[in-house]
């Protein structure tokens, strides 16, 4: 039984000595390295198109006129008639104030008319002298405006057709002439001020259609037409304040809302690509992409975006219309890198 043991070391040892000493032949040999295949790309060659120039401006839709309803001078709100939301017609009654005054002068003017006419037939007769028949027709007609102007200030109507937005008093107030009784907007039509950049301003004209789009209606346009061009452009800004208007005969748009207003300025005959060609730099905010060269190398290439067009940018300068334009695969390229194209 020893001998088995002690043979069995033996080959143990004889076993690991030639293991130890035996060279790995799976190596690679020093300098050798696997040469990397050249990155697949997609490429689609640059065509240019006439591209609308639409310039789109920002702004508030505005009513187009709005009014302050008040009394001349203080005074008790006797009746309220409309309410903060209504629709009202010009001239339509809307509140009722103390008709004291009114009610002395209308005595007035009833006897001043008397008095005028019993001294016309007078005059007729040479039994009044000029200045005493003057003098009543003065005073008649200076009744008469103040009557007028205080029934209009008593009884107070819309001087507009539009839609009451603030009402700050209830009946029986005393009205104290701090801020109107009524606000009334006209919301039909409606007005935007658009602010344009000067370099547009010889081709902006009275009656030119621009598209609106609200968030309350994302998926319709509505129309309008320039009403007024102010004839200044801001030293600040350079740009000048374009008011216009939407006839909103529905009368959907409403004032606050917040409008794109757009205006076609023309046509520019520039390169159009697919957008997945554009690369973005990181951190400067600049855009690139690659060019295939005759020799199946990528050239990089700095452009300057125009208008975005569905799934494809308008490229207003750093390529020509022929350029291979590298659209698939550009993760792996770096400016000279061998392209394999598919």
């Amino acid at each position: 039984m020893k001998y088995t043991k002690l043979t069995l070391i033996t080959l143990a040892v004889a076993a690991l000595m030639t293991a130890c000493g035996s060279k790995d032949t799976s190596t690679t040999p020093t300098g050798q390295e696997t040469q990397k295949a050249a990155p697949v790309v997609s490429i689609v060659t640059a065509q240019a198109e006439d591209v609308d120039i639409n310039n789109t401006f920002t702004s508030n839709i505005e009513p187009f006129a709005t009014n302050n309803i008040v009394s001349q001078t203080a005074g008790r709100i006797v009746s309220i008639k409309a309410e903060v939301g209504q629709k009202v017609r010009k001239g339509q009654l809307l509140a009722t104030m103390d008709d004291v005054n009114l009610a002395k002068t209308r005595m007035q003017y009833v006897n001043d008319s008397t008095e005028l006419a019993r001294l016309t037939e007078l005059y007729k007769i040479g039994a009044v002298a000029q200045a005493d028949y003057d003098m009543a027709k003065l005073a008649l007609n200076i009744t008469k405006k103040t009557y007028h102007n205080l029934a209009e200030n008593t009884y107070l109507r819309s001087p507009i057709n539009g839609v009451v937005t603030a009402r700050n008093y209830d009946k029986g107030d005393m009205y104290s002439m701090t801020q109107p009784i009524f606000v009334v907007e006209q919301i039909q039509p409606v007005k935007m001020l658009v602010n344009v950049s000067e370099s547009l301003f010889t081709q902006v004209h009275e009656g030119m259609e621009f598209n609106i789009n609200v968030d309350a209606y994302p998926n319709e346009i509505f129309t309008g037409k320039v009403n007024l061009i102010y004839p200044t452009v801001s030293a600040t800004t350079h740009t000048f304040p374009v008011e216009v208007i939407c006839q909103n005969t529905d009368q959907r748009l409403r004032p606050g809302m917040f409008a794109r207003v757009t205006a076609n300025f023309g046509t520019n005959h520039h390169i159009v690509i697919p957008d997945i060609a554009v690369v973005k730099q990181q951190g400067s905010g600049e855009h690139f992409v690659y060019v295939l060269q005759s020799d199946n190398t990528v050239k990089y290439t700095l452009v300057e975006l125009g208008r975005r067009l569905g799934n494809r940018y308008e490229i207003v300068s750093g390529i020509n219309e022929g350029d291979r334009i590298v659209t698939e695969g550009q993760v792996r390229l770096k400016d000279g890198v061998s392209v394999t194209v598919k």
